[in-house]
Protein backbone atom coordinates (compact mmCIF):
# COMPACT_ATOMS: atom_id res chain seq x y z
CA UNK A 1 0.00 0.00 0.00
CA UNK A 2 1.12 3.18 -1.10
CA UNK A 3 1.60 5.77 1.86
CA UNK A 4 4.34 8.16 -0.02
CA UNK A 5 3.68 9.43 -3.98
CA UNK A 6 6.81 11.31 -5.62
CA UNK A 7 6.06 12.98 -8.73
CA UNK A 8 8.05 15.97 -10.87
CA UNK A 9 10.82 13.68 -12.16
CA UNK A 10 11.80 13.47 -15.77
CA UNK A 11 14.30 14.13 -18.55
CA UNK A 12 16.56 17.45 -18.49
CA UNK A 13 19.84 18.96 -19.53
CA UNK A 14 22.50 19.36 -17.76
CA UNK A 15 22.34 22.79 -16.27
CA UNK A 16 18.77 22.67 -15.88
CA UNK A 17 16.18 22.51 -13.22
CA UNK A 18 13.70 20.12 -11.39
CA UNK A 19 11.61 20.05 -8.84
CA UNK A 20 10.15 16.71 -6.75
CA UNK A 21 6.92 16.54 -4.87
CA UNK A 22 6.27 13.85 -2.03
CA UNK A 23 3.09 13.50 -0.85
CA UNK A 24 1.06 11.82 1.63
CA UNK A 25 -1.04 9.31 -0.31
CA UNK A 26 -4.41 9.40 1.78
CA UNK A 27 -5.72 12.40 3.96
CA UNK A 28 -5.47 11.58 7.67
CA UNK A 29 -2.00 9.03 7.07
CA UNK A 30 0.24 10.57 10.53
CA UNK A 31 3.06 10.53 8.12
CA UNK A 32 5.47 13.22 7.55
CA UNK A 33 8.11 13.27 4.70
CA UNK A 34 11.76 13.76 6.55
CA UNK A 35 14.13 12.88 3.63
CA UNK A 36 15.26 12.50 -0.12
CA UNK A 37 17.30 10.01 -1.52
CA UNK A 38 18.50 8.51 -4.82
CA UNK A 39 19.88 4.99 -6.52
CA UNK A 40 21.93 5.96 -9.58
CA UNK A 41 22.60 2.82 -11.49
CA UNK A 42 24.88 0.59 -10.15
CA UNK A 43 25.00 2.29 -7.08
CA UNK A 44 23.87 1.76 -3.51
CA UNK A 45 20.77 4.34 -2.31
CA UNK A 46 22.21 7.09 -0.81
CA UNK A 47 20.82 9.64 1.36
CA UNK A 48 20.49 13.44 0.33
CA UNK A 49 19.43 15.22 2.66
CA UNK A 50 16.69 16.03 5.08
CA UNK A 51 14.43 18.71 7.09
CA UNK A 52 13.18 18.49 10.56
CA UNK A 53 10.04 18.59 11.83
CA UNK A 54 9.41 22.50 11.65
CA UNK A 55 11.41 22.93 8.26
CA UNK A 56 13.58 25.19 10.27
CA UNK A 57 16.77 23.25 9.17
CA UNK A 58 17.98 21.02 6.56
CA UNK A 59 21.03 18.52 5.97
CA UNK A 60 22.58 17.56 2.75
CA UNK A 61 24.76 15.56 1.51
CA UNK A 62 28.43 17.49 0.14
CA UNK A 63 27.60 16.96 -3.76
CA UNK A 64 24.14 18.66 -3.96
CA UNK A 65 24.15 21.29 -0.92
CA UNK A 66 24.69 24.28 -2.95
CA UNK A 67 22.27 22.89 -5.67
CA UNK A 68 19.66 21.53 -4.11
CA UNK A 69 16.79 22.66 -1.52
CA UNK A 70 14.28 20.80 0.76
CA UNK A 71 11.28 22.27 2.28
CA UNK A 72 7.75 21.46 2.96
CA UNK A 73 4.12 23.07 2.62
CA UNK A 74 1.48 21.28 4.01
CA UNK A 75 3.34 18.31 4.31
CA UNK A 76 4.26 17.58 1.20
CA UNK A 77 7.90 17.99 0.71
CA UNK A 78 9.68 19.43 -2.17
CA UNK A 79 13.50 18.69 -3.88
CA UNK A 80 14.25 21.84 -5.97
CA UNK A 81 17.45 20.85 -7.78
CA UNK A 82 19.13 23.44 -9.40
CA UNK A 83 22.63 23.25 -11.76
CA UNK A 84 21.88 19.60 -12.60
CA UNK A 85 24.49 17.51 -13.83
CA UNK A 86 24.36 13.79 -15.57
CA UNK A 87 25.82 12.63 -11.82
CA UNK A 88 22.78 13.75 -10.45
CA UNK A 89 20.70 10.89 -12.78
CA UNK A 90 19.57 8.31 -10.15
CA UNK A 91 15.71 7.44 -9.46
CA UNK A 92 14.67 9.50 -6.51
CA UNK A 93 12.60 8.61 -3.40
CA UNK A 94 10.65 10.38 -0.31
CA UNK A 95 11.43 8.65 3.05
CA UNK A 96 8.83 9.69 6.00
CA UNK A 97 8.13 8.53 9.66
CA UNK A 98 4.79 8.46 11.57
CA UNK A 99 4.33 8.99 15.01
CA UNK A 100 6.48 5.87 16.57
CA UNK A 101 8.53 6.78 13.66
CA UNK A 102 7.96 3.80 11.28
CA UNK A 103 9.46 4.56 8.02
CA UNK A 104 7.86 4.54 4.88
CA UNK A 105 9.10 4.78 1.26
CA UNK A 106 7.45 6.63 -1.55
CA UNK A 107 7.89 4.34 -4.80
CA UNK A 108 10.82 6.77 -6.48
CA UNK A 109 10.72 8.95 -9.51
CA UNK A 110 13.26 8.86 -12.04
CA UNK A 111 15.28 11.59 -12.88
CA UNK A 112 17.51 11.61 -15.90
CA UNK A 113 20.32 14.48 -17.03
CA UNK A 114 21.29 14.17 -20.34
CA UNK A 115 22.49 16.24 -22.88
Amino acid sequence: QVQLVESGGGFVQPGGSLRLSCAVSRSGLNIRPVSWYRRAPGKQRELIGSISDAGSSQMYMDSVKDRFNIFTEKNTMYLQMYSLIPEDTAIYYCYGVDSSFTGFWGQGTQVTVSS
